[in-house]
Order: C-alpha cells, then structure tokens, then sequence
C-alpha cells in the first residue's frame, strides 16, 4: 500500500509540473507520462520502501558436528549422517581437511552457526549435544535455527584422564609416574582393581596396581629406577589393563621422556652454605626439570647433594657445560666460563666477594620478571639479608630487590637480571635469603615464589637445541595441533619442517600468526620433526582425545522461531527498478525533442 501511495503522489507531481508549467496539448501526454514514471520510481528509491518477500531457496543448510564424540562408543553418527543427508545440504563442521567423517578435535558449533543464518536459507544442526561454546551461540542466532540432538547411549567405560611426571631424566634418576582414572557409566558396586603399565615398545618400564573407588576414580604412582637406556626421547605409552571396555582408544596416554647425561638445572657451591642448601630443596620442589647439586667441601674435592657421593671433578664439569640452568656459588672458575646455560644465576656471597654485613630489608622496587611472585607480599617484614654485595645494573637490566641498612640510608639493588637474547643471567648481592624459607609461613611461601619465578624467567631464555621455533607440548591430543612458537627474535617467517613417522616422510611448513605461534595436525603415532636452520625435537600423537569421554549436554533438540518464508525486501535491492527509471527520463527526453521541447 505504501508503494502505491508513493508512486501515484509521484506521478501526480509530474503530470501538474506539465499541466502548469509546460501548457498542455493533445500530444504532451506521452512525455507527462514518462516523467510521472521516473518521478515515481525516484521517489521510491529514496524513501526505500520494502514489501513482503518468500526466500528464493528452501533448501536447508545442515550442520553436522564432525566433531570425534560422534564417533566414540554409544554414538549415532551413521543415523545423524543419514538424517543429515536427508534434510538438506551438509556441511561437516570441526572435520580436519579431507575427511569425510567425524575426526574434529573438539565440538565447536558457534562461529559455523553464526555463519549460516547471514544467508537466507534455513539451517539444521544436527550433533551430539556435547558442545564446548554453547554458550558463545547467541540467543536470536540460534532461536532462528533448528536443533536435532542425537545424545549418545550411556556406556560403561573406564578412562585414563590424568598423567604426569618429570619428563627429563638422567642416568641414575628416579622415573615417576602419576595417573588418574575415571569410570564413566553404571556406577560401580563396589571397588575394583585394575592394573597400570608404562612401555616402549615391547619394554615395560614401570607396572602398578590401581584400585577405582565406589565413586569410580582411581590413582596410582609408577616409580621405579630409570632402565638403561640410551639418551634422547623415548615416548611411552602409559596405558590401563584389564580395563575391558568398549572404547579402548581412552585406555592409553602417551609421554615424552627426555633422557639427558646431565641435569637440566645443576646448582655448583663452592663451598656450600646455608643458602645452598635451602635454595637446592626449594628448586627440586618447584622445578619441573631434574635438578642435581655438586659441593666442594674440600678445595679440589666434590660431593654429589643428596647423598654426598664423591664425584670426579670432570663430570661436575660436564654437568655445567651442558646444563639448562646453572647455578653457582662461590667461584666455580673454568666450569662455568664454559657453560652453554641458557640460564645463569650467580650468587655472589662468597670469601671472594666479601658484603657488607648488617640488617639489609628488602623491597621489590618496580615490575620485573620476578615481581609477580612477591605481589601482595610484605617484603620488608620478611628476616633481613645479612650482608650485601655492591652490584652495579646496566641500562638494560632490571632490578628484582633492593636493600637499605635497618630500613634507612640509600636504596642498593641486590638481584639483577640481564637478557642478552642467548643467555639470561640473575646476579644476586644478598645473603640470607634461606631465612625467609627457614622462618615459614609468608615468608617461605615469597621465597619459594622467588625461586620459582626466577627460575621461570631463566628457562624462557632462547634455547639453541630447539632452532628458531619452540614446541610448547611435546604430546598433543588426536585430531589436536601441535603448536610452535617463534624463537628466533626480530619478525616471524615461515620455517620449512620434515616429519618422519607413521607411514613415513612428510615435508609442510610452520607458518606463524600475529602472536608468533604456528600449528600443525599429525595423525597419532610418533613423530620426529627437523626444521630447516637447526632444531629437531619428538612429537606423540596420542590416539586419546577428550571427546572419547561422555560430556556435559549443552544442546537440545528445538524449532526454529522463525519462519522459512518470512521477511520483507527493499525496494533498492530491485535492479529492475533502476533500469525502468532510466527508461523513463531518457523516453521523456526524447518525446520532448519531437515536440520541440527542451
């Protein structure tokens, strides 16, 4: 109605504007016609009207989720991809590139859904109902969808849903393994044993017992010596027995253990002092890497921490030389000027560098790589250093604390930090730090943080092992990428890799985002990847994914609110109109010209 009322104001205005303007004849009418038409379809290009509209296609859009959970144990993926077939035109959504079946990763739906309701067409989800972003689905995007959930049947499983452990080990280490299990399904009637192995290969390494409560989880410790073998990375396969389950592909877990000749952190006193020994307990509570403490108790003579074994002096060099981390106290002289540690903290309290003693309280001065640990903390409140060394910070460093005698007379730093882009460095000019841990409470729970931080900042250094990229994890979930970072400093570019495992070579490249980071997809197995310029490292696959495991339903079956042929369209959108209103002006044109009209 609107439409019309436009168009015949439109048109009444042309034909007066000839009435009054033009004089009138009995041949005027073609031109006043012309331009009744023009003028009506300006008119309603500028006011944009709009008129009901039936969408062009019916055809719905079917969304699949392709995600591993409809594949698992109890699933219904053959009836949703007969369903899905049926109702309109699939889109597998969350499948790696080529495949044809549910080998997602995870279940995300939200982007994939947004996406199909900008068109016209009606859309279907079609899923399991186990969906991670559910939550990140708007209201009125997924109101204006339909929903067809197909849960999964209820199964009784048993799943490894916890491994850890320190995953470098030297010749003579402890190897210690924890898992968690979880029972899914029928609760339990009472408890039940099964049992837990590490292997590689054909070699079992470690076997324990492992005992699922009536609430159906389940906890042991795989420790035993590390078995003889040769250095480098052996990935084992830490996996349930008597498990008897129908989804097996959750019973094993995969882990990467690196066997080094040396420690990764290695603390070196010479000779040993109250701060020794407290900072080495501390380190071998937080450090994930092994740690390993040599003393000199007598000049030319060392003795292993721990158990005080007397050691050659060439393997206490060794051990510094190839460390990750090295720590030194004293003078270490040769050993350390050889140390390719991409970390270095130097404790400078010695009879070789004498401080100033005294009741030195501490503070933290500004942010630093360390501050974060003692944020919150009443520093200054802490036991007193009891003796300083003058240290004197370059433009670049920064300074993690800062002293002053009995809280009064000039600020001093006391622990410095330096990034060179190889080698990162702390130089602590502070004795008297194990008090902190020796009191407890605040003050053990701030020196434990410093440590752990410190130690943190220290590791983070580039490492040349790993080339100009960075694995982060070294195992990774089925259908899950492997993600490196950037470690080559100045702007990220692309990196060439080969990969050799199951079913051979593959040669791809790491292609970096915005936040210096590039993934790669693998099948499961083991994988030895080489990049070009130097770095090399292991990756497992597992065969293990999260979606294996019964989820929390975050969908459920719905209608569509809105209507497939519902909406109105505007008028703009009508390219016809545009050529009719050119038509008309240029007949009006040319009618005049006849008449002798300009």
């Amino acid at each position: 109605m609107s439409i019309l009322i436009v168009v015949l104001l439109a048109a009444a205005a042309a034909v007066l504007s000839y009435r009054l303007l033009e004089g009138w004849s009995g041949r005027i009418w073609i031109p006043a016609l012309c331009r009744g038409i023009g003028w009506g379809v300006v008119a309603l290009l500028l006011v944009n009207a709009s008129c009901p509209s039936v969408r062009r296609s019916a055809h719905p859009i079917v969304l699949l989720d392709a995600s591993l959970s409809m594949q698992s144990a109890g699933a219904k993926w053959a009836q949703s991809l007969e369903l899905a077939r049926a109702t309109g035109e699939v889109r597998r959504v969350g499948a790696l590139p080529g495949d044809t079946t549910a080998s997602g990763g995870r279940s995300r739906l939200a982007a994939a859904i947004a996406g199909a309701r900008s068109g016209d067409r009606p859309v279907v989800v079609i899923t399991d109902g186990e969906v991670e972003d559910a939550d990140a689905i708007p209201e009125d995007i997924l109101a204006g969808s339909t929903v067809r959930v197909l849960p999964r049947d209820t199964v009784p499983d048993v799943a490894l849903v916890r491994v850890s452990g320190v995953t470098r080990l030297t010749p003579g280490d402890t190897v210690g393994i924890e898992v968690e299990a979880q029972a899914f399904g029928p609760a339990p009637s009472a408890p039940r044993s099964l049992g837990v192995e590490a292997r590689e290969g054909d070699r079992i390494w470690l076997r324990a017992p492992l005992v699922l409560d009536a609430g159906g989880r389940g906890r042991a410790v795989l420790r035993g010596p590390l078995p003889a073998v040769a250095p480098g990375a052996h990935v084992l396969t830490v996996t349930l027995t008597g498990a008897a389950d129908p989804e097996p592909r959750d019973d094993a877990r995969s882990m990467v253990v690196t066997v080094v000749p040396t420690p990764g952190i290695v603390l070196v006193a010479t000779p040993p002092t109250w701060e020794s020994r407290f900072l080495l307990e501390t380190l071998r509570d937080v450090a994930a890497l092994p740690v390993r403490g040599y003393l000199e108790t007598e000049r030319g003579r060392w003795r292993r921490a721990g158990d005080l074994k007397p050691v050659p002096s060439g393997e206490v060099g060794e051990a510094a030389r190839r460390a990750d981390v090295l720590i030194t106290f004293g003078e270490p002289g040769a050993m350390a000027r050889s140390s390719r540690a991409r970390g270095r903290w130097i404790w400078q309290g010695s009879a070789a560098h004498p401080g100033a003693p005294g009741d030195w309280y501490l503070s933290v001065p500004s942010p630093t790589p360390v501050s974060g640990a003692l944020q919150g903390a009443a520093v200054d409140s802490f036991p007193p250093g009891t003796a300083i060394s003058e240290l004197i910070p370059g433009s670049r460093d920064w300074i993690g604390l800062s002293a002053q005698a009995g809280r009064r007379g000039a600020v001093r730093p006391v622990m410095v930090g330096h990034d060179s882009g190889s080698v990162r460095r702390i130089v602590m000019g502070v004795e008297g730090l194990w008090r902190w841990s020796f009191r407890g409470g605040s003050s053990e729970q701030g020196y434990r943080g410093l440590v752990a931080s410190s130690l943190t900042w220290l590791l983070g250094g580039a490492d040349s092992a790993s080339g100009r990229a960075r694995l982060l994890h070294q195992v990774v979930q089925r259908a899950r990428p492997a993600v490196f970072e950037w470690n080559g400093g100045a702007t990220p570019e692309p990196i060439p890799v080969v990969l050799t495992g199951p079913g051979g070579t593959r040669s791809d490249t790491l292609v970096f985002d915005g936040a210096g980071r590039a993934e790669l997809t693998l099948p499961p197995g083991a994988w030895l990847y080489r990049l070009e310029g130097g770095g090399q490292g292991t990756i497992a696959v597992e065969e293990y994914s999260d979606e294996w495991l019964p989820g929390q339903r975050t969908l459920e079956s719905r209608e569509a609110v809105t209507q497939a042929g519902g909406g109105r369209m505007p008028v703009r959108t009508w390219l016809w109109l545009f050529g009719l209103g050119a038509a008309a002006f240029a007949g009006e044109w040319l009618a005049r010209r006849r008449l002798g009209l300009r």
